[in-house]
């Protein structure tokens, strides 16, 4: 199967499938935070004004995270330089910083938000399959996919040069090749884990109980995806440093868990409000 990117043309602008699941994954990650907001009797404007720190502190974490990387200063002002890694520590601490000036119950929230999380990354990598971004390797399973306009295109030449992978002797470098859609992947393995964490996000332990399964379940999936991905970040042979990082983040999540795991007796709801 041969897939293009979704571009649609304004003037003189260009609106991509990113963008547009992007708006939509925080759109509907703050609707579902709010709804859990509004069930455990707390105000849900918070999850608008977390999702408008959010984005910022992203925007900002992810140029300098960028910039740092290359040692230019002039590139926090340069059109691209949008990490992950960057705007992942910048949104977290942005709204980590929201919550404790307004002494919010941080592990109460935290639980909260768990879910929506999850839907906006999974909305994200909608946005990645429709941009053709972020594949897999050299597949040819019957689901495999081609992306002869991809963020690079699917060649040989490409997938050999840039991500190190394998290709068959006697194939042309610049013949299109056939990959793991890894962003479908995520998105199965995501829809699985928002089904989980929404199936217990009424337990009975203590608050930020569920935050620690939230970062053991989506490190996991994203340990799993990583196996496929065409990646040129690999260190230990065939490790990448999401996976490495995901590991650390599920050994932070097991700690929370098992200090947490102790049983609450009105439920998450009813912790104390302070941090």
């Amino acid at each position: 199967m041969t897939v293009y990117p979704l571009l649609i043309h304004l003037g003189r602008f260009t609106l991509t499938g990113y963008g547009i699941m992007m708006m939509l994954g925080f759109l509907v990650a703050g609707w579902i935070y709010a709804r859990e907001l509004q069930r455990r009797a707390l105000d849900p404007t918070i999850a608008w004004d977390t999702v408008v720190i959010a984005v910022a502190g992203g925007l900002a974490g992810s140029k300098l995270y960028f910039a740092i990387s290359v040692g230019r200063i002039g590139a926090l002002f340069s059109r691209g330089g949008l990490v992950w890694y960057g705007g992942l520590a910048g949104g977290t601490a942005a709204v980590l910083a929201y919550m404790w000036l307004k002494k919010l119950p941080v592990r109460v929230l935290l639980d909260a938000v768990s879910p929506s999380l999850v839907v906006g990354y999974l909305l994200g990598r909608v946005g990645c399959f429709m941009v053709n971004d972020d594949y897999g390797l050299p597949s040819r399973l019957p689901w495999a996919v081609a992306f002869p306009h991809g963020a690079p295109p699917t060649t040989a030449r490409i997938l050999s040069e840039q991500f190190h992978a394998a290709i068959p002797a006697g194939v042309s470098p610049d013949q299109l090749l056939t990959v793991h859609p890894t962003q479908l992947y995520e998105i199965a393995l995501s829809f699985l884990v928002f089904w989980m964490l929404w199936r217990v996000r009424e337990h009975r332990h203590a608050a930020g109980w569920l935050f620690g399964l939230y970062l053991v379940l989506s490190s996991a999936e994203r340990i799993i995806a990583e196996i496929f991905r065409a990646k040129d970040d690999r260190v230990f042979g065939a490790v990448t440093v999401a996976q490495l990082v995901s590991i650390a983040l599920i050994l932070i999540g097991v700690l929370l868990m098992r200090r947490l795991a102790r049983p609450d007796p009105a439920g998450p709801q009813a912790s104390p409000l302070a941090p």
